[in-house]
């Protein structure tokens, strides 16, 4: 494969989003983003879930620039809560408190925060690079598989994500059957017929998947933190940062370089895989650091190596989450389930045809992620006094803002109760979800590809004569329902007996 097919297309995409409308919608994409990072409780996926409605109507590349800003966005963000105030903005960055807020303690708090926008910015554009390189030959490669080998693509998602994801693993995976369940209901996608529709003239088209995003990780959120208030959604009032401490000295880069690369890296590589995540990423990283620092005692007291290599990690594991997402059509976590989501609602099948079928919107999109980075920084450095001012919005009125855009935006999609209602429900399911510690990724990821998996599986059993040898004979689908039946293992083999 020539250097031109992938350096060309990108060159174009540059071409394309070098439009004033689009680079708006990377700054507004960008800028919700680091607030959604900083003020804790809401999270990449219930933003995106709510805001999702607001690009009806819109181009597929306007929308998925935006909706992917929000994303990679959020990890920076996440930073400056965590350093501040000891509460991380998201999951991911809750590595970054354990030597960040020690340096806020210590006055250097700005130096934490500044050296974070660099690591991530540097983290990002090297994932962004691979992404580059990546997504391209793997989406070729997929090209070749048939119904058989994408059935046990899927399977291996959903074990990765029960299996990798932590947690219990009958909850793991009584989520993602209620997901395949939910993505059952409707109309056979063979026959025609009605299944689990109990007479409900709405449920023939099946659950729509705004609501139900909608109201499992926006409305939820807010009757979860309603019923469990607190005053500020961070916390010290008095928490101020003047601009020229957020930029670190020269010795202060020397010392975090070489982490800020090992993170990059790390991060990267264990995006790529389903259900391990950036929170992993941030872990993996910090305990490099550690294990080769000269003084790994010193790790949690307020070591500048262990703010820039989980920091670095998260934003470039954010950057391979996007190459199942693109080549392959597979979500790697909630988020990215989120967004194959809206790709779908956009009329834009991910997936190894991406790139030859919608060029323009898939290049356009990761050239916006080069530009949405060099936005972050800046927000990143420039902009700190402005979002430690946005630490002391109350926790009641963000809920207010959140469950009014819930509402207006579920109703505006088809003008019907019906959705509002099916919302509704699901919130009470997420609420529940969240009461008894069940994690929703499953149940997401199955919901969307459900469908898909289930078409593969009839076409392959169509192909087989109904033999499910079929998936165990053809060498590559032999390799990934091993590599499946590995990953379900895994959370067995950590059960005490």
């Amino acid at each position: 494969m020539g250097s031109s097919e992938i350096w060309v297309p990108l060159l174009q995409g540059f071409l394309r989003v070098i439009d004033l409308r689009l680079l708006l919608m990377c700054f507004a994409g960008t800028s919700l983003g680091t607030l959604i990072g900083v003020l804790p409780g809401i999270g990449p996926a219930a933003a995106i879930a709510v805001l999702l409605p607001a690009t009806y109507g819109s181009d597929p590349l306007t929308a998925l620039v935006m909706l992917s800003g929000i994303y990679y966005g959020t990890m920076y963000g996440g930073t400056i809560s965590s350093v501040l105030i000891n509460v991380p903005g998201e999951t991911a960055s809750v590595v970054t408190t354990f030597d960040g807020y020690p340096m806020a303690k210590a006055g250097l708090g700005g130096v934490a925060l500044g050296i974070s926008a660099y690591g991530s910015f540097i983290a990002g554009t090297m994932g962004l690079v691979m992404l580059s390189l990546v997504a391209v030959p793997l989406s070729r490669a997929a090209l070749k598989f048939g119904p058989p080998e994408y059935f046990a693509v899927m399977v291996l998602t959903f074990t990765m994500i029960v299996g990798l994801g932590g947690g219990n693993l009958i909850k793991s995976l009584l989520s993602l059957f209620l997901g395949l369940l939910f993505a059952a209901v409707g109309q056979d996608v063979v026959s025609g017929y009605e299944r689990l529709t109990f007479g409900i003239t709405s449920l023939l088209d099946g659950i729509k998947f705004i609501p139900v995003v909608v109201g499992m990780f926006g409305l939820s959120e807010v009757v979860y933190g309603l019923i469990h208030p607190s005053e500020f959604v961070g916390g010290d009032k008095d928490t101020k940062l003047k601009l020229r401490s957020v930029f670190p000295k020269i010795h202060h880069v020397r010392e975090s370089i070489p982490s800020i690369f090992r993170g990059g890296f790390i991060g990267f590589f264990v995006g790529v895989l389903p259900g391990v995540g950036a929170v992993t990423a941030s872990f993996l990283s910090y305990g490099l650091e550690k294990r080769i620092s000269k003084n790994p005692e010193k790790f949690g007291t307020g070591v500048i190596q262990g703010v820039a290599g989980p920091e670095s990690a998260n934003n470039g594991a954010s950057s391979g989450a996007f190459v199942p997402l693109l080549a392959l059509g597979i979500p790697g976590s909630t988020t990215t389930a989120v967004l194959l989501g809206a790709f779908i609602i956009l009329g834009v099948q991910p997936g190894p045809r991406l790139f030859t079928q919608h060029p323009d919107v898939v290049w356009g999109l990761i050239a916006s992620m080069y530009i949405g980075n060099l936005m972050l920084l800046i927000l990143n450095t420039a902009c700190i006094p402005v979002f430690v001012w946005l630490l002391k919005i109350s926790q009641r009125s963000l809920s207010v803002i959140v469950a009014t855009l819930c509402f207006v935006g579920v109703y505006s999609m088809e003008n019907s109760m019906p959705a509002v209602w099916m919302m509704l429900l699901f919130t009470l399911l997420g609420f529940a979800f969240k009461l008894f510690s069940i994690p929703p990724s499953p149940l997401i990821i199955s919901l969307v590809l459900g469908q898909s998996a289930e078409y593969a599986l009839r076409q392959s059993l169509v192909i087989s004569m109904g033999s499910p040898a079929i998936f165990f004979t053809r060498p590559i689908c032999g390799v990934l329902m091993c590599a499946s039946a590995i990953f379900l293992m895994i959370p067995l083999m950590k059960i005490k007996l």
